[in-house]
């Protein structure tokens, strides 16, 4: 079967990178034909790039050879430069990422969508999946992602999706809260046909996360993901402040990087942090390290469905999160694998980390629970739910039924 995965950058850092990198191999090793196509690259090498080498990789606008290439290369990205003063036409402008797009990159889009006309197409993000609907030839199976959850968006974003996503064969979501969410949504909205079937298939969890074991001896608790405010890093600092008052002995290590870092920097510094809490930067092994601690704390402020969690109970740390939508609440088992509190009760934060942090027997029954947890998410076996997903959509638009 041959399956596209169409994404805006597939070189950056992030959770959605790392997990369609993740899907797009576990699906190549059951024999696909599997192609990561990325609208930029901005960067030599993905941070996340496939375990499976038979994945390929496929760039519509090469802005790293503009800058780095041969003189050809950087010609093409002098014509680039003026294509860019032209803003995009097609990227949805409540989507900020979209006003990164531009004349070329609309016409690149465009063009390879017009070349597709079989097999799977997969989009992973609202402003991808509205081009989509938009301008895909009728021969794909077509399919939405979503990576995060509707109601996080803007609301531009949110009077688009039921307009366009009836023109799909189907729409994935992370949660079943989720899902819920869009058969609401779409039914409240006409659409063509029998409409797209709205289902949930979690992220996997790759296999390597099962080669790291955490010791949780080591008096380290751990964060990860990027340094943005949707991670809200910024309300996790004053917690640890109280923490760490109490447990001078602790220190907080947070990995990742973004746009946030100075101001995180200067707050960590204003709390009088230092050397009790470090932004650590980008790692590219985030399974290694997150073995090197003994609990994992989330304070984010919205996610889809928080990979970052599932890896940290897959090698074995018991989790404390804020109950933000969505996700925490449907992969913890609150006081048999971690703890979920009220989204921004600082005080319930950080009494559940300072009770873990205290019993290390309890941080390893914690860890041991977490760890059947992750199981249940691999991702071979969820590449075999895609697989089925595809197989049907396919069967179903082949007779016409869609």
């Amino acid at each position: 079967m041959k399956i596209r995965l169409l994404m805006e950058n597939a070189f950056v850092g992030g959770g959605t990178s790392r997990t369609v990198s993740v899907t797009a191999s576990a699906l190549a090793e059951r024999g696909h034909d599997v192609e990561l196509v990325s609208l930029f690259r901005r960067r030599k090498n993905p941070m996340f790039p496939p375990y499976d080498e038979r994945v390929r990789i496929t760039v519509l606008v090469d802005e790293y050879r503009m800058k780095h290439g041969n003189s050809l290369w950087k010609a093409r990205g002098e014509a680039y430069k003026l294509a860019s003063r032209r803003g995009t036409t097609i990227g949805h402008r409540s989507d900020y990422r979209s006003l990164k797009w531009n004349s070329w990159s609309d016409y690149a889009l465009k063009r390879w969508l017009a070349r597709v006309n079989d097999g799977i197409l997969v989009g992973t993000r609202p402003n991808i999946n509205l081009v989509i609907a938009r301008f895909a030839r009728p021969g794909p199976v077509l399919v939405a992602q979503d990576h995060v959850n509707f109601e996080t968006y803007r609301p531009g974003i949110q009077k688009a999706i039921p307009r366009w996503y009836g023109r799909f064969d189907a729409i994935v979501t992370l949660t079943e809260r989720n899902a819920r969410d869009y058969e609401q949504i779409l039914a409240a909205s006409p659409s063509e046909g029998a409409g797209p079937r709205i289902l949930s298939i979690p992220n996997g969890v790759p296999t390597e996360v099962g080669a790291h074991r955490a010791t949780l001896d080591e008096k380290v608790v751990v964060s990860l993901g990027r340094l943005a405010e949707q991670k809200g890093y910024d309300r996790l600092l004053p917690v640890w402040a109280k923490v760490a008052e109490q447990r001078p002995d602790w220190k907080l290590e947070i990995y990742g990087g973004g746009d946030s870092r100075d101001a995180l920097q200067g707050q960590l510094e204003a709390l009088g942090l230092a050397g009790r809490a470090e932004l650590m930067g980008r790692t590219k092994e985030p399974f290694a390290r997150l073995a090197e601690a003994s609990l994992f704390v989330m304070s984010s402020r919205r996610e889809g469905m928080p990979m970052v969690l599932l890896e940290a109970m897959g090698v074995g740390l018991p989790v404390v999160s804020y109950d933000c939508p969505t996700g925490p609440r449907e992969l913890i088992e609150d006081g048999v694998d971690g703890y979920v509190v009220p989204d921004g009760d600082e005080d319930a934060l950080a009494a559940r980390m300072l009770e873990l942090m205290d019993d290390r027997a309890k941080r390893a029954q914690f860890a041991e629970a977490a760890r059947r947890k992750a199981a249940e998410y691999d991702v071979r076996a969820l590449a075999a739910r895609w697989e089925r997903l595809f197989q049907e959509l396919a069967a179903a638009k082949a007779d016409g039924s869609r």
